[in-house]
């Protein structure tokens, strides 16, 4: 087979290359996927009781990027959606990330006045701050205790389940992931564009690889058919160690197991998520229905399980964020610097490095412009 491009991965990272090398430039492309889907992780679809689930967890599109929203919209209408996220302290459901409104449903009213007075006192209103920079810049009793609290209550146990590390092994990107509101707002996310596609990301998906120049191959390993294929170059978005065959070592990742449960009830949480910092082995449960406005009877829900990454078991989910692991990355960058005429490595897997959806989108429409137009 003879094409001009090959994409390895039919992720958003693929996905958007393909359409824009297709539509814009009017090259063939054929997009290969070890899975039976397209989508990568945000893949969705109808379970035996009708709801719309997400496959390999929830999946809440957000971004501040006009252009990124403008261009998903192309392919989609949206389910206009602000997610909430509730988390059991000391038995208590409250809100996350935590802030003003949690310290109310926490503490003596009294008590919850006098810490809010100082936070807004020392750092500000409606800005949000890490935990760790606040307990190690918080000033007098009352916020030392607050930052303490919180950070063991909210924070620590959460992050040992999710990585098996303490904040403090992690890199400031992620401790930065969860703040300290200091603000009124009970949302997740706090970007100007949030929902999903109205129709579920497959269709999405499926809208943009629709194009008379993309070709698509599933249950494929693009290695069982590279010597098959013609191309003038490739892109890739799969794990770049997996690429170079390990020659430096495995590049480590934390990985994730769903336990899908149905129930008859119309709901079983009031919000989207609940997390779980303290109690039990999973993180999280998230109820599919208020993400998605769906309106049938009964309702699924999942629990998040973290656990180690096994390679050719488990999914890659999370690069761990530590320095040695990205040194050892550099090492793999190095071999693609060698063959940047030939192959694009892009996306999560390729880059080690996590990206919200929106990101992933940003960045390949950046590299269309920089490195496949250049």
């Amino acid at each position: 087979m003879k094409v001009d491009w090959l994409i390895v991965g039919a992720g958003f990272t693929g996905a958007v290359l393909a359409e824009r090398i297709a539509s814009q430039l009017d090259k063939t492309v054929l997009v290969v996927d070890q899975r039976n889907h397209v989508g990568g992780n945000a893949y969705d679809y109808y379970d035996d009781n009708g709801v719309l689930i997400h496959e390999y967890g929830p999946h809440i599109f957000h971004t501040n990027a006009k252009h990124v929203w403008k261009y998903l919209s192309q392919f989609t209408d949206w389910y206009h959606y602000y997610h909430q996220v509730l988390g059991v302290v000391d038995g208590k459901q409250v809100p996350i990330p935590f802030n003003i409104n949690s310290l109310y449903a926490l503490f003596p009213k009294d008590y919850a006045d006098k810490l809010a007075n100082q936070l807004v006192e020392q750092y500000g209103f409606n800005v949000k701050v890490p935990i760790l920079k606040i307990r190690e810049s918080a000033q007098g009793n009352d916020l030392r205790f607050l930052a303490d609290y919180i950070y063991q209550k909210v924070f620590h146990h959460y992050t040992l389940k999710q990585w098996d590390l303490t904040p403090e092994e992690l890199g400031a990107a992620v401790t930065a992931r969860v703040p300290i509101n200091i603000s009124r707002d009970d949302r997740y996310f706090q970007d100007t564009y949030q929902g999903l596609p109205k129709r579920g990301y497959t269709v999405l998906f499926k809208n943009m690889l629709r194009h008379k120049n993309i070709r698509l191959l599933l249950n494929t390993d693009y290695q069982d058919v590279a010597n098959d294929i013609q191309c003038e170059r490739m892109i890739f978005t799969g794990p770049i160690d997996v690429f170079f065959s390990h020659m430096h070592g495995e590049l480590p990742y934390r990985s994730l197991r769903f336990n899908f449960r149905h129930t008859t009830q119309d709901e079983i949480q009031t919000v989207g998520t609940v997390n779980y910092p303290n109690e039990y082995e999973f993180t999280r449960v998230t109820e599919f229905k208020h993400l998605t406005g769906q309106k049938v009877a009964g309702s699924t829900y999942v629990e998040e399980y973290p656990q180690p990454h096994i390679h050719g078991e488990t999914i890659p989910y999370y690069p761990i964020p530590k320095e040695e692991y990205k040194a050892l990355y550099r090492k793999y960058q190095a071999e693609a610097e060698k063959l940047k005429d030939k192959v694009i490595f892009a996306g999560r897997l390729a880059d080690y490095q996590y990206y919200n959806m929106d990101q992933a989108v940003a960045r390949a429409l950046s590299i269309f412009e920089k490195e496949v137009c250049a």
